[in-house]
């Protein structure tokens, strides 16, 4: 039996991951707060923008979008709400400069580009003051409605597989999860595992040698990524594409041993490497409580590419806007992409109309590729879904023409009969079951899809501070003594404040690529000098149960500069800390594994007798 008319036989669940590391009252120009102010206007404003287009034309987005933790903190802060009027105003005036010199040169085409320019920002300017100031706002509306889905992520983005401790791992997520909940007003269901990274439970050891220290620590037994996402009551995250390929398929806790279902798994071949199918979710298995287990979505990768290569893929088209070429002093870009390997001098103007063409033509493409890639799976009982997750600032910052080719790629697939639906991880969780539990390798999305872009001779030195700070913090919070004052809790919150913009794994991503490695290997060094001032500020308190004029000051200084995760927990910290289930609210029309393996059971039924 054919689907019904008015079901999709497959799905695209997109997935946008915004993150920036945190940069208020660390630098402006060209390292700082200038980062987040350009993406504010090229890509979170136009992302806006797009969800305003279509819940104005009824048409659902369907898609996730990822606002971590530290983004959100940072688009709610009072110096990022007073400053990026102040930066709009500012490319207004450049753009209306080289309009100005344009004209002079009797250039008309680089004069309405330059107009162009200064329409996009007083553009973003009266949407900024029409949200209040309130970016973060917006997107809630959004979420509410159910116009897309936003998850959470880890609180600074810490690269999960190689912290040291299961606490570090645990507060990262329960501090990502408190942080959403106070901006977003309700519990995330999905979360980004920062740079996808996953681990396994088992046992681990220190890569490096801790600072100061001749001996190894010894290693120990350690949960896996599952577990810390399950006791924050998570119901999925994303992985790239190997680690599912490379999976081991394993036997549903719940399977009676003479079911229908168990009889055919045991008469399946269990497939490996690229046999696996990658166009459903599966249950992540490992020594947790599997009645709440997570669910993981794997990353397809021909779309991925065609998305992200600035090469081959739609970012790199001759007639999009160039990234690299920009006019100063006002910045502004007025060149296209031309071709590959074009050196920067030769590049062509830009021609807005073809770039805005080239687009619409491109989200057709996508359309048909998602098709081509799902057509075998049409006629199956249970639809597939790609997963295709990007960097959000790809689209507008990066890739000028990204959000406009995300509302087209929303409009076909609303106004024409392609078989295929956008649709968030939860509503498609809600409506079909997983296709059983895998056990997976460690593993990333970032290059040889290991540790290497976090961990390597560059960067090595950065661990050897960041697990000695783990251990100190759960030391300092296991034992409690803050918990006796308020002077005491003001030291210890701010300790952790300080160990998790530490743990951000941007700062080590920045020193690999040469992006702006002076920068990162700064940064981290003011993370770690205030974990260590703020240290001899502890143990000064525990032994005075007072500071000093000059310990106090140095104090309200850096709560000053770093006043992030207001209320943030110590015992997140503590020695053995975790989130049990009974703590937790569970989410809406969550079901249990056993559930679930009902539902699984019934669909096989139905492959059986013909139906579906």
């Amino acid at each position: 039996m054919s689907k019904a008319k008015d079901t999709p036989a497959g799905f695209l669940a997109l997935t946008l991951h915004a993150h920036l590391p945190y940069v208020v009252n660390h630098g402006t120009w060209p390292h700082g707060i200038e980062w987040l102010h350009e993406v504010a206007a090229e890509t979170y404003l136009p992302l806006l923008r797009v969800l305003g287009n279509l819940e104005r034309d009824g048409i659902p987005a369907n898609f996730n979008i990822n606002l971590s933790p530290i983004l959100l903190e940072q688009l709610a802060h009072p110096l990022f709400v007073a400053e990026f009027p102040r930066y709009l105003t500012r490319k207004v005036l450049a753009a209306r400069e080289d309009e100005a010199y344009f004209i002079q040169s009797g250039d008309l085409h680089l004069t309405e580009a330059a107009r162009l320019w200064g329409r996009f920002f007083s553009t973003a300017l009266d949407d900024f003051s029409a949200l209040g100031g309130n970016i973060v706002q917006a997107f809630r509306h959004f979420n509410d409605t159910g116009m897309i889905e936003v998850l959470t992520c880890g609180a600074t983005h810490g690269y999960m597989p190689l912290l040291g401790t299961d606490e570090s791992v645990r507060a990262q997520v329960r501090t990502g999860v408190a942080t959403h909940i106070r901006h977003l007003g309700k519990r995330p269901r999905g979360i980004w595992a920062p740079e996808c990274g996953y681990r396994p439970a088992g046992f681990w050891e220190y890569p490096v040698l801790h600072a100061g220290s001749a001996e190894p620590q010894p290693g120990f037994d350690r949960i896996g990524v599952e577990q810390a996402l399950s006791e924050s009551n998570l119901d999925y995250f994303f992985v790239d594409t190997h680690l599912v390929e490379e999976s081991r398929r394993i036997p549903s806790p719940y399977d009676a041993p003479n079911s229908y279902l168990s009889r055919a798994r045991q008469r399946e071949q269990l497939p490996h490497g690229p046999q696996r199918n990658l166009y459903q979710p599966y249950f992540v298995d490992g020594p947790y409580d599997k009645r709440f287990a997570t669910t993981v979505f794997p990353r397809d990768p021909s779309t991925s590419l065609q998305v992200w290569s600035g090469d081959t893929g739609y970012p790199g088209d001759a007639n999009y806007l160039d990234f690299h070429k920009k006019r100063f002093p006002g910045g502004h870009r007025y060149w296209q992409v031309t071709g590959s390997g074009v050196d920067i001098g030769d590049k062509l103007v830009y021609y807005p109309q073809q770039a805005a063409e080239r687009a619409r033509e491109h989200a057709s493409h996508f359309v048909s590729l998602v098709y081509e890639t799902l057509a075998s799976g049409f006629d199956s009982a249970i639809p597939p879904v790609l997963s295709s997750p990007f960097d959000a600032e790809l689209f507008g910052h990066w890739w000028f023409e990204g959000p406009m080719w995300l509302e087209a790629v929303c409009r076909i697939l609303h106004e024409h009969p392609t078989g295929i639906a956008t649709i968030t991880c939860s509503q498609y969780l809600e409506r079909y079951p997983r296709a059983g539990f895998i056990a997976m390798p460690e593993g990333s999305w970032g290059a040889e899809g290991n540790h290497q872009v976090w961990l390597n001779p560059d960067t090595s030195w950065t661990w050897t501070h960041i697990y000695p700070a783990e251990l100190y913090l759960r030391e300092v919070a296991t034992a409690g003594a803050w918990r006796d004052s308020e002077l005491g809790m003001r030291i210890v919150q701010q300790l952790c404040r300080e160990l998790l913009l530490l743990e951000s794994s941007d700062w080590q991503f920045l020193i690999t690529t040469g992006a702006a490695r002076d920068y990162a290997e700064s940064r981290f060094l003011t993370h770690n000098d205030q974990f260590l001032e703020l240290k001899s500020i502890w143990q000064a308190f525990t032994h005075d149960r007072a500071l000093n004029q000059q310990m106090a000051k140095r104090l309200a200084e850096i709560e000053h500069r770093d006043s992030i995760f207001p209320g943030i927990d110590p015992s997140l910290w503590a020695e053995g800390a975790s989130e049990s289930r009974s703590q937790a609210d569970p989410p809406v029309a969550r079901k249990s594994v056993a559930a679930e393996h009902s539902a699984q059971a019934a669909h096989a039924a139905s492959r059986s007798s013909g139906l579906g």
